[in-house]
């Protein structure tokens, strides 16, 4: 499987691209998209940002298997949250329809998580 640095760097490539994405959208989009649409954005945003700060902590632990949990989650933030960031900026609802397997993707990344402390060994 994919070894512990490359999920370090990224996870740091998706932390940096978060922080990039919601300044872009606090500054470039304000007056482009509507109230509803940039929550929508925002949402994307807090997501996408969240599950980066967990793939880091993920990427750093030796306690609990996590690279499934990584892929899950790595396939949330761009199923949920890159969904989310086209459909409020081009307003085509086929990308809001993609969203939902994203979040089953962090509800399973979370789920693997849960099975693998489960199993851990003191």
């Amino acid at each position: 499987m994919l070894d512990k640095k490359f999920w370090i760097i990224i996870s740091a490539v998706s932390g940096f691209s978060a922080v990039a994405i919601g300044a872009f959208g606090a500054h470039g989009l304000k007056e482009k998209l509507t109230t509803e649409m940039l929550e929508v954005y925002k949402t994307g945003v807090l997501y996408h940002l969240i599950h980066s700060g967990v793939l880091l902590c993920l990427a750093l632990t030796d306690k609990i298997k996590t690279q499934l949990a990584s892929v899950f989650f790595l396939l949330g933030i761009i199923l949920f949250s890159f969904s989310l960031y086209i459909y409020s900026t081009s307003g085509v609802k086929f990308f809001a329809m993609i969203t939902p397997f994203g979040g089953v993707s962090f509800l399973v990344g979370w789920i693997m998580i849960i099975i693998s402390s489960l199993k851990m060994t003191k």
